[in-house]
């Protein structure tokens, strides 16, 4: 495609016209240029780009809306997580957003979402700040990396990307100024009112997540690598419960960190690059996720610095604890890209139980794999979304629910059927709190989360004898290599024991109503594989 072909596009294709300047398909040096000329963002120590994202320093999920049409009515499982919008109001907002890029320098990039060619979708991002090209650029994948040629001149959905328009609530039907909307008939994106760069990345993916199940194809927010021997892992969860963090293994092969397909041919990323929380990131801790804070090519956000050194102060979090970054996922060494490997022979299930009362590990059966999943158990984390302060209990189906356009049961129904077929090994890794609930015990060391997952991995808990969890029904190891016997039952841990009992009950309780929900379209098997046997 020639740039006079790509202004014909923009503007039969999307009626957009008159924009003062296309900067197309930029490298990562010119789109920094770029940045720092427009006062974009600031140079950091190392060379990281470092951005603020004002108002909005995480997700604005009740700003999120797709479009009501032939398409998607009868598929997407509407409710207070997939919200509708009326096709007219969405032309009132493309048509505002198209008109606020006139005359404007736009930044447009080419790239790709899924690593599996036979399912892999081009996407086109356009966007007003050359900073959020450059996230864009890193978050997906560059078809100019691959050894062959991608057809990259019709996309199959395009974000029109405008953070610096404010929408109406009264003309354009949202929420508020900022808004995300997906059109999966005419296959477009628009999103605005947010500078925060993770709204492109998750567009693309609950686009994937529509897509890829009715080809049969497992969606999953989930991270992925693969040991020395081709043993493949999946690692689900949601923002802060250790996806990024545990799956960058020095002594394992990174596929992704956080958006996967498994297709009959195995696991592959859907991304290009990794956009890991930095809040207290150590070096000792984690070294690899460390290292790219003070690399060349590397987008920060909302990470506080010295004016005068440049020097990251990541342990900072008067902006938010929701600081971030973005960075291609070579910047890992020997990691895959683009990501692809066979089929999984364990799958962790990550949760941060804030009420410190589910075990640190235990062994899952398949219904209780599909019964977990579905419920998606953990705590935001602080600054994980706009609003949240401080750790919050959430369910959020398949680890991800904001991101999920179709029912839990679907995805819920492929995971069971790709566990049985494969014999994948289950487990769930609690990362959250020991000893009792935030604000009285003590968040689980980050050293023995490695070791209990490292000991799944390595099959050494295979055989290991466990004791059950009357409550919640979960196996439970008595032993685990380089891990205190004494933190791996959590009612051993409390110095109040009916305190313990009553908080497990009233979570286990928790668990049986959100699921309640769900139970129409499950079997009864799974029904019966959640806490209190799936009774009262």
């Amino acid at each position: 495609m020639t740039r006079s072909t790509l202004s014909l596009y923009l503007e039969s294709s999307l009626g957009l016209k008159n924009v003062k300047h296309i900067h197309w398909n930029q490298s990562s040096p010119a789109l920094y240029e770029a940045a720092i000329h427009r006062k974009e963002a600031q140079v950091g120590a190392g060379g990281t780009l470092v951005a603020m994202t004002g108002t909005f320093t995480g997700r604005a999920p009740n700003d999120k809306f797709i479009v009501d049409n032939e398409v998607s009515h009868d598929k997407v499982w509407w409710g207070a997580v997939n919200k509708g919008i009326d096709e007219a109001s969405f032309d009132k907002v493309l048509e505002d957003a198209l008109a606020f890029l006139e005359d404007k320098e736009i930044f447009v990039q080419d790239l790709l979402a899924g690593a599996d060619p036979a399912t892999e979708l081009p996407v086109r991002i356009i966007t007003q700040n050359a900073w959020h090209a450059m996230f864009a650029r890193n978050m997906f994948i560059r078809p100019s990396d691959l050894e062959r040629e991608i057809n990259v001149d019709e996309p199959q959905f395009t974000v029109i990307h405008v953070p610096e328009m404010q929408a109406e609530a009264a003309r354009h039907n949202t929420n508020d100024g900022a808004f995300v909307l997906l059109n999966f008939a005419r296959r477009l994106i628009v999103i605005g009112g947010t500078q925060y760069a993770g709204e492109i990345k998750k567009s693309i993916f609950s686009v994937m997540n529509y897509l890829l199940p009715q080809q049969g194809i497992m969606s999953m927010h989930a991270s992925a690598n693969v040991g020395k021997e081709g043993d493949v892992a999946i690692l689900f969860g949601l923002s802060g419960t250790g996806k990024t963090t545990l799956s960058a293994d020095p002594e394992r092969q990174l596929i992704g960190d956080d958006e996967h397909g498994w297709s009959e041919q195995g696991v592959f990323n859907i991304e290009g690059g990794c956009y890991a929380k930095v809040i207290n990131l150590s070096a000792e801790a984690e070294p690899l996720i460390h290292a790219t804070t003070h690399q060349f090519g590397t987008v920060l956000e909302n990470v506080v610095m010295d004016e005068a050194t440049r020097e990251l102060d990541l342990d900072d979090g008067s902006i938010t604890e929701n600081t971030r970054a973005s960075y291609p996922i070579t910047m890992i060494p020997d990691a895959m890209y683009p990501g692809k490997a066979g089929h999984p022979k364990h799958i962790i299930m990550l949760t941060c139980d804030a009420f410190g009362v589910l075990p640190p590990i235990s062994k899952l059966t398949t219904e209780q794999a599909m019964y977990h999943f579905m419920s998606g158990y953990t705590a935001k984390v602080a600054g994980t979304e706009a609003g949240i302060t401080e750790p919050t209990t959430t369910f959020s189906a398949c680890f991800g629910a904001p991101f999920m356009a179709l029912h839990p049961s679907v995805y819920a129904d492929l995971l069971g059927a790709k566990i049985n077929e494969h014999g994948v090994s289950c487990w769930l890794l609690n990362t959250g709190w020991n000893g009792g609930p935030y604000g009285i015990g003590t968040r689980m060391k980050i050293g023995y989360t490695r070791s209990m997952l490292n000991a799944a991995l390595r099959g050494e808990l295979d055989n290991v004898e466990t004791e059950l969890d009357e409550i919640f029904g979960l196996h439970i190891p008595v032993s685990c290599p380089n891990v205190p016997s004494a933190v791996l039952n959590p009612s051993s841990t409390w110095a109040d024991k009916n305190a313990y009992n009553d908080t497990a009950i009233n979570l286990a309780k928790s668990f049986h109503h959100n699921f309640d929900k769900y139970a129409a379209a499950t079997t009864e098997a799974i029904r019966n594989a959640g806490p209190l046997a799936g009774r009262e």
